[in-house]
């Protein structure tokens, strides 16, 4: 095994040790990138002998008895709505080309300072605006999408071209291309990672956090970038807990919900099977199973789009109007969709958001986290625009992975993505679990518990 396919935790126990340098972990990333970029086209820019400098540094830290934990000399990939200082943030888009910030976002400042090595920038649908990440490949099957809009870092992580990739996830976003990519991907409550300098898409549902390789490199990952930051509006004042002290705890004793409805309305019948054994893993380590009803499940989306359209809209407003013809096309269309929201709709989404968000309050009570599909169907082909599902219904491949993500970005829930199974056609599967307010550790737990008793996570593409 090449080392770039170690996951966090283990690269970590071997620099820790000394039987691992930094700057033989980055070089393998890198020469990883060289090897496989042709064909995923994941990065928008590789920093190689900055990263390689990086790598130096952390490795002189580290033999001085300066060693700063887990991240240190672990390489990332930065998604590119954040910024990084000297680093142009396109956010995959001709319109902000010529945009070169000055200093990090919070969570790459967070992440440096943690000793991580930045390898480069990944790519995003333009502006987040979308979940395929249409410049990128998945490296299950180069003729099918990433997911997205963090596309570039699922298919990143899962090609062993970085270990960490950072991503944003306003409709999905870290999920989807988690599930669709064969990695982890951790979406923390909303307010409990810092957004400052990373591009909005719909400020009142972003969030921000990591795609991994394991649960275990999540929660790693995650202990670094929360915490409270002033310079986001959204952000929480809540305590930051060791993400890592329960995760082997199992899940003896938790009670999962299981829905009833909605999550399961239209499914692939192979995704179906895998999460439903998924959950079986679970209630066979003693976990207690409850159906549950989603409620608002009429509402998710209408509510969903209602909140992110106008946003979105009122942030490109005057970059629509000064460089119009430079947005492609699929993101032009939404952006001037989304300037004939009326006020009284967008206020009429809010409210239902809260309504939505006090229902899902009562619908845990009782309930330690949600265990469902985390999209519907898997890695769909480039070109794709629908799904059909059993009965022969049909839905937009939008529309079908957005739906399944949506409740966590409504509500502002932790949610993760765990590798769960694949399809006949090797293509990966993902269970999601979605946690109570900032109870990430909880949700990691349950993650954790699966991921211990199966071996999804160990498989890599056959790039």
């Amino acid at each position: 095994m090449r080392p770039s396919e170690l996951g966090v935790a283990e690269a970590a126990r071997q620099i820790e040790q000394r039987t691992l340098s930094p700057v033989e972990l980055v070089q393998s990333a890198l020469d990883r990138i060289d090897e496989v970029e042709d064909r995923l086209n994941a990065f928008v820019v590789v920093t190689a002998d900055e990263a390689l400098e990086a790598a130096r540094q952390a490795e002189r830290e580290i033999a001085d008895g300066g060693y700063r934990g887990p991240l240190h000399g672990i390489p990332v990939g930065i998604k590119d709505l954040y910024d990084v200082a000297g680093l142009p943030t396109t956010s995959s888009s001709a319109v902000r080309s010529g945009y070169l910030p000055t200093e990090d976002a919070a969570c790459v400042a967070r992440l440096r300072e943690a000793g991580a090595v930045v390898v480069g920038k990944t790519h995003t649908h333009e502006f987040a605006y979308g979940v395929l990440t249409p410049t990128t490949r998945n490296p299950w099957d180069t003729g099918r999408v990433p997911g997205g809009s963090s596309g570039g870092s699922g298919a990143a992580v899962a090609a062993g071209e970085c270990l960490v990739g950072m991503g944003t996830d306003t409709g999905g976003s870290i999920r989807i291309p988690a599930a669709v990519c064969g990695t982890v991907g951790l979406k923390p409550t909303f307010g409990r990672v810092s957004r400052a300098g990373i591009t909005s898409l719909c400020w009142s549902l972003d969030h921000a956090g990591p795609l991994t390789r394991t649960v275990r490199d999540a929660a790693l990952t995650l202990q670094a970038l929360a915490g409270f930051d002033a310079r986001d509006p959204g952000s929480a004042r809540e305590p930051v807990p060791d993400f890592t002290a329960d995760l082997d705890a199992g899940v003896r004793g938790l009670t999962l919900g299981v829905p009833a409805n909605y999550f399961f309305d239209d499914v692939d019948p192979e995704v179906e099977s895998a999460v439903r054994e998924a959950i079986g893993v679970l209630e066979a380590q003693g976990a207690t199973l409850r159906e549950v009803e989603i409620p608002y499940a009429d509402q998710m989306m209408a509510v969903e789009f209602g909140v992110l359209v106008p946003e979105a809209s009122a942030y490109h407003q005057e970059m629509l109007r000064e460089s119009g013809e430079e947005y492609t096309g699929d993101v032009r269309v939404l952006l001037e969709a989304g300037e004939t929201v009326l006020a009284t709709q967008y206020i009429k989404a809010l409210r239902v958001r809260t309504l939505v968000q006090q229902a899902f309050r009562r619908t845990f009570e009782g309930l330690d986290a949600l265990v469902c599909p985390t999209v519907p169907a898997a890695a769909a082909e480039v070109g794709q625009r629908t799904f059909t599902f059993p009965g022969g219904r049909e839905k937009a491949v939008v529309d079908a992975w957005i739906g399944h993500s949506a409740p966590g970005n409504v509500t502002g829930l932790p949610a993760l993505s765990v590798p769960c199974g694949s399809t006949s056609a090797g293509l990966p599967i993902g269970l999601q679990v979605i946690g109570r307010p900032f109870d990430e550790a909880g949700v990691l737990r349950v993650g954790q518990a699966h991921e211990s008793a199966t071996d999804w996570v160990s498989r890599r593409p056959p790039l």
